[in-house]
């Protein structure tokens, strides 16, 4: 398994913002006072979503906020792959699933395209907006092959819909995430086969209860 390293070059400061900070203490009251580096997690996302990715300053920002050693939030940011430890793509860091049920279903042409029109993985793109990586299974196997953008999913993708999104993106539009299919959630294409009469999950067909079980008062 490859180390995770932070980026070689880092910006000489870091702050949280006005937003990032008041989030940063509303996590932090949820714990006790000697309990708060629990909130480091949820914290390092909130550095995440204002700067892009998590810099070395932030690491030791994070630290100093929490009370906690430097190396222990490091710990943290490189153990979980969801912490982008270098500047990624501002319109899309592009994650595509290369585990097996995407891969028999295309995964590696999806990999082409943004190899073609981003550029090596794993690398920040010449003008800054765009980074693709291969990842490993995120949970949407029934619509392979998928990519996470940014925070969503998009799902039954070809060659030519991941192109086509790259471009969007690249023109400062928002493609619509979900499944290129058109189907809803996992359900099989052309629909779904099984609860297809809404009686049976809608709660029109339930009895109606006029009185809770045991809710009766409780008398000495």
């Amino acid at each position: 398994m490859s180390v995770r390293r932070l980026a070689k070059e880092q910006p000489a400061s870091f702050a949280f913002s006005k937003a990032t900070k008041a989030k940063a203490d509303w996590w932090i009251s949820k714990y006790p006072a000697d309990r708060r580096q629990s909130a480091v997690i949820p914290i390092l996302w909130l550095v995440q979503k204002q700067e892009g990715w998590v810099s070395e300053p932030a690491i030791r920002a994070i630290g100093e906020l929490l009370g906690m050693p430097f190396i222990r939030v490091l710990e943290v940011a490189t153990f979980y792959t969801m912490f982008m430890l270098e500047p990624v793509g501002s319109a899309a860091l592009i994650q595509v699933c290369g585990t097996t049920p995407c891969m028999l279903r295309g995964a590696g042409d999806l990999m082409k395209v943004c190899k073609d029109k981003i550029g090596p993985k794993d690398t920040l793109s010449a003008d800054g907006r765009f980074t693709w990586q291969e990842v490993e299974c995120l949970g949407a196997c029934a619509n392979a092959p998928m990519a996470q953008i940014n925070d969503y999913y998009f799902e039954d993708l070809t060659a030519a819909s991941m192109a086509q999104i790259i471009d969007d993106f690249a023109a400062g539009k928002k493609p619509r995430p979900g499944s290129r299919a058109g189907r809803a959630s996992s359900e099989p294409e052309g629909g779904a086969l099984t609860l297809t009469d809404p009686a049976l999950y809608d709660g029109s067909a339930a009895q109606p209860i006029r009185k809770l079980p045991n809710s009766d008062p409780v008398t000495a």
